[in-house]
């Protein structure tokens, strides 16, 4: 029987001590009738030099609330006192956002349902036991004060998260971020805030106690600089001392932001109307003019050159072509452009309303997507070499433009062109983008259409030119040199793009976008000696083809989730942009240029070589300007808020801050020496 027991008694001892680790991280409960309270933490061990996390865990039940750090018109806010070993200390509380209560006559700052308030612990190296004596304040028709005292005894380990841990995740995103845009409180107590453009409604809560009224109105209005807040002073705000708070934003897509600033003193223009409209009112015509001078200009940018060898052949197969013929063939390639735009439109809308921080060029943030265009820009020249052809003899393409593949292959022109051209913004899209993602989405789409229609009409109206076609060399060898050499400017479009997926996924991610290169050019060459072959050799061909394809789709799942390298300043003399660094440097009056980028930004490296040289590396050393690196090449949200806050969805983007309180200025998309020169040497006004 002992020896039927033992295992018996084994396992069940086994089952216990999993029960004790699943709870490792939380406290015995204190509880009433009002809340539950507890003491959790972040991980269940403890691991050597590693900061360690623990918070109070408030569950308030229905009805109830408590108090944030300030109050405010009655109230009081929990406090926290740890017991901790020597050298072992205790950081402030990570305040989350609160809400207004509104008490009778009485307004409040308030925290309802489930509340964690962290504390970052430091000093711990091995096993650790924390002890906590809280108080809190829980109100509803009545007020009671509650309190207990916690005890976790956590034992030396590897610091992995908790069960808990996602309460800490949960509690973060509500936690105010350093702004990075200055702040100014006016005398009256208007609260400006340059720079912030995009807020469909704001709200602030002010840390100290008495300096402005609670539950008065706060207007929101519009300048050419940015939100201005009206609040209305209450008897303890004084006009020459700085404003700590938290602002909470909500912008024109219904995302909530949470900005802790520091209000310096300083005059505030208010303007003559009261809060902002969304920007797509102020006037769709005036939106889609912006989005056709951005198409145009789009053709003009550097992210397009490996698109011109796509144009040039096309305008090389109109010679010989009747007008109305290249007219069709004009009209498919718009289509196409068309077509991408609008599809383009749709993904970037439907990310936006799912909670992403997408913004134009999102989709050459995902490793899967990189690699595929890869592959097709290399397929493109693989085709131009020769190794196989679709459609038949290119030299005939004079004679066969009225042919229903050669209106395929321009479609296809169009679709690929605005696939290549979209990571990079030209001037004037911006505006029109962001005025297109506020608005609804009909008038959306139509901002994005005309932006295609701009882009494509360069193109259109040369092939519409009778001049143009006669001015071409008829058909013949020619035209085969010019489709052979126009393949290197695919093969390094698709080098290019290899660079960009070892900035997003690290030597994994290039050695699977390679390998799927290697079955891509298997594919195309067994479907050239398809196209040569007879019977059983061209189904051969054709099946080693399709099966090559298959063979390097399959490999887009795991780029897609390969290892990302962490965020790093790419440009020498440079620093990793970070929101709170920008507005440490900001509150604390240095100068400031930031440089919004992406691996996959051929304008941005452009920009990066010809104007970001070292020749202004050093001026801003001497200036004693700190150079900030946005690298939006991965998805970030306090980047896609800093682009969104300056009126951009895309980069490149470059905002240089004065310092001392004056607004920031924001340079142009092309750039030369001359231009960020001037711009840091500028007087001030």
């Amino acid at each position: 029987m002992a020896k039927l027991l033992r295992p018996l008694l084994l396992a069940l001892a086994l089952l216990a001590g999993g029960a004790v680790t699943a709870r490792a991280a939380e406290s015995v409960a204190v509880t009433s009738a009002r809340a539950t309270a507890t003491l959790v933490s972040a991980s269940d061990t403890v691991a050597p030099g590693q900061k360690l996390r623990v918070a109070l865990r408030l569950r308030l039940a229905p009805g109830w609330h408590t108090y944030w750090r300030n109050p405010g018109d009655a109230g009081v806010a929990p406090d926290l006192t740890f017991a901790l070993p020597p050298g072992v200390v205790a950081g402030p509380v990570a305040w989350p956002a609160p809400h207004l209560e509104i008490e009778g006559p009485l307004a409040t700052y308030a925290y309802t349902g489930d509340l964690l308030l962290p504390v970052t612990i430091t000093g711990a190296k091995g096993p650790t036991d924390i002890q906590l004596t809280a108080s809190w304040l829980v109100c509803a028709n009545v007020c009671v004060p509650e309190s207990g005292a916690f005890r976790l005894s956590l034992p030396a380990g590897d610091g992995a998260p908790s069960a808990q841990a996602r309460l800490f995740t949960a509690a973060d995103a509500r936690t105010p971020r350093p702004s990075p845009w200055p702040a100014r409180i006016g005398p009256d107590g208007s609260l400006a805030v340059p720079g912030l453009t995009d807020a469909r409604s704001a709200w602030f809560a002010a840390e100290l106690p008495g300096a402005i009224e609670i539950g008065a109105k706060q207007t929101l209005l519009q300048t050419p600089e940015g939100l201005v807040l009206r609040l209305r002073t209450a008897h303890d705000f004084q006009p020459d001392a700085k404003l700590p708070g938290v602002l909470t934003v909500t912008d024109r897509n219904g995302t909530e932001t949470y900005l802790h600033l520091v209000a310096t003193p300083g005059a505030v223009v208010l303007p003559t109307q009261a809060v902002a409209a969304p920007a797509w009112t102020a006037g769709v015509p005036r939106l889609l003019g912006l989005a056709l001078l951005g198409g145009l200009v789009l053709n003009l940018m550097p992210c397009v050159f490996p698109v011109l060898a796509l144009k040039t052949v096309g305008l090389a197969g109109l010679a010989g072509a009747r007008r109305r013929q290249a007219a069709a063939h004009a009209a498919s390639y718009a289509a196409g452009v068309l077509i991408a735009f609008a599809a383009l439109a749709g993904a970037l809308l439907a990310a936006r309303a799912a909670g992403l921080a997408a913004g134009w060029g999102f989709q050459f943030q995902h490793p899967g997507f990189v690699a595929a265009i890869a592959w097709i820009l290399f397929v493109v020249g693989l085709n131009f070499s020769g190794v196989f052809s679709l459609g038949g003899s290119f030299t005939g393409a004079g004679q066969s433009l009225a042919g229903r593949e050669g209106h395929g292959g321009s479609f296809a022109t169009g679709l690929l062109a605005v696939v290549v051209a979209a990571p990079c913004t030209a001037p004037f899209m911006g505006a029109a983008i962001a005025g297109a993602l506020a608005a609804p989405p009909a008038a959306a789409l139509a901002v994005f259409l005309a932006m295609g229609l701009g882009m494509a009409a360069p193109y259109v109206v040369l092939a519409l030119i009778p001049g143009v076609a006669r001015a071409l060399p008829r058909p013949g060898a020619w035209m085969e040199v010019l489709r052979q050499a126009l393949a290197f400017p695919m093969y390094g479009a698709a080098a290019w793009l290899v660079w960009v997926m070892s900035e997003e996924a690290g030597p994994q991610g290039v050695l699977a976008t390679l390998a799927g290169a290697v079955l891509i050019g298997l594919g195309a060459w067994a479907l050239g000696l398809a196209e040569r072959a007879q019977g059983r050799g061209r189904r051969l061909g054709r099946a080693v083809a399709g099966a090559a394809l298959l063979a390097a789709l399959a490999v887009l799942p795991g780029i897609g989730v390969a290892p990302l390298p962490q965020a790093r300043a790419a440009v020498e003399g440079s620093e990793a942009f970070s929101s709170a660094r920008l507005a440490a440097l900001v509150d604390a009056g240095r100068p400031v240029f930031v440089d919004a980028t992406a691996a996959w930004c051929i304008t941005c490296k452009v920009n990066e070589r010809l104007a970001l040289t070292p020749r202004v590396r050093a001026a801003f050393a001497a200036e004693g300007i700190t150079y900030l690196v946005a690298d939006w090449t991965r998805q970030d949200r306090s980047i896609s808020a800093f682009l969104r806050a300056h009126g951009q969805e895309g980069v490149p983007l470059y905002v240089f801050y004065p310092g001392h309180g004056r607004a920031p200025v924001v340079l142009p998309q092309l750039l030369t020496e001359t231009t960020v020169l001037d711009a840091i040497r500028a007087p001030a006004s």
